[in-house]
């Protein structure tokens, strides 16, 4: 059919937003009659994450491939785009949506070399923070934003998942010389039905993965100073995985709270909100996390940083933001739970998220960009 296309989808690292977001773009690609597939790295990932590839396999008629892929610049890197590019090759895409550094610089490579050989293949890249992430006064962050100006001649598309994301690419990288679009990372709708907090549930919820860039650290001092201005220790349960880890265990142990915070594997969000009364994000560094998003659609009060693109959610000045630091974090959950039915008061609106942040808003916008890039 002429109005149905062959899709890959290309990254490094199938775990946190990256693959949440892939994992809803492809669901909703799938129902819409495309064929698509996915491209990524083998040696990332655990048993929650085998898991969430054996539910979608059956659904992607371009199938599902992993192949070794390195976070960082290396010697590796030869042979790993050599084999995503002979696996990319053989499942002739029509559109080649690459996410996070990694994936956005294998798919304008690779779309650019099969254009040598075929017809039009539409590169599109999201970055997803990825190396937005870099400061641009250090030689790291110069050399990659020097190629992200050079890659930008390989792109058809830039699409930014918040306005954030877009204000830092411009400033860090320059303005993009290519169609770029802001779409908004999406919940499906059963996402928006509300979750109960269980029985005996702890005070506070982390979830997300274990390192520094996302806050566990920032969480784990926050609870010794919260459970100070309330007389009584906090009870925590922190959720994810990630080569951190094991710091963060000592941390809580030299803090004194072995007995307060449980560390629990990879689970789904919902799964999770039952957990705690209150959900925190006390990330560093952001792009559009869909944590957030969850969280408030499933009905749960939080509170967050105010980074990247968090504030345009909750509104810029959202009493609900918080600055990555553990006093201001150990103050704001001592309010919140001092009254917790007050401080529910402070989210979003649910109807407002819904129109906004809709799976299926999402999924249209990306599908108008690719026909567009391809010319249909």
């Amino acid at each position: 059919m002429a109005d149905t296309l062959r899709i890959v989808h290309c990254f490094r690292s199938p775990v946190g937003g990256i693959f949440r977001h892939v994992r809803d773009l492809t669901e909703a690609q799938v129902a819409a009659g495309h064929s698509v597939g996915i491209v990524c790295d083998s040696t990332t990932g655990g048993d929650f994450e085998e898991h969430l590839f054996e539910n979608m396999k059956d659904s992607l008629a371009l199938g599902i491939h992993r192949t070794p892929m390195q976070r960082h610049v290396g010697p590796g890197d030869l042979a790993s785009a050599w084999r995503t590019f002979r696996i990319i090759k053989e499942l002739r895409p029509d559109v080649l949506h690459g996410h996070g550094a990694k994936g956005g610089a294998y798919t304008r490579l690779f779309g650019s070399l099969l254009r040598v050989s075929r017809s039009r293949v539409a590169r599109f890249y999201s970055p997803h923070g990825g190396s937005l992430h870099y400061d641009e006064t250090t030689g790291t962050g110069k050399l990659f934003f020097a190629l992200e100006r050079f890659m930008a001649r390989f792109t058809d598309c830039l699409l930014f998942v918040s306005d954030y994301e877009r204000r830092t690419y411009r400033r860090k990288v320059g303005e993009p010389p290519i169609p770029n679009r802001l779409i908004y990372n999406g919940l499906r709708a059963a996402e928006f039905e509300p979750v109960r907090t269980g029985r005996n549930a702890a005070d506070l919820l982390y979830i997300g993965m274990m390192r520094d860039l996302k806050g566990p650290d920032i969480f784990i001092d926050a609870l010794v100073l919260a459970g100070a201005r309330l007389g009584r220790p906090l009870k925590a349960v922190m959720v994810g995985d990630g080569d951190d880890l094991p710091r963060y265990h000592a941390q809580v142990t030299r803090l004194g709270l072995d007995g307060h915070v449980r560390f629990l594997p990879p689970m789904p969000a919902r799964s999770a909100f039952a957990l705690a009364e209150l959900v925190v994000v006390p990330s560093r560094a952001e792009a559009m996390p869909y944590i957030v998003l969850e969280t408030l659609a499933a009905g749960k009060s939080m509170i967050a940083t105010a980074v990247g693109g968090i504030p345009e959610i909750f509104g810029a000045g959202s009493p609900a933001l918080i600055q990555p630091d553990a006093r201001e974090l150990g103050d704001r959950v001592s309010e919140a739970l001092a009254d917790p039915k007050v401080y529910r008061r402070l989210m979003p609106d649910i109807v407002d998220l819904k129109a906004r942040f809709g799976a299926d808003v999402m999924a249209a916008e990306i599908e108008t960009a690719y026909f567009t890039a391809l010319g249909r």
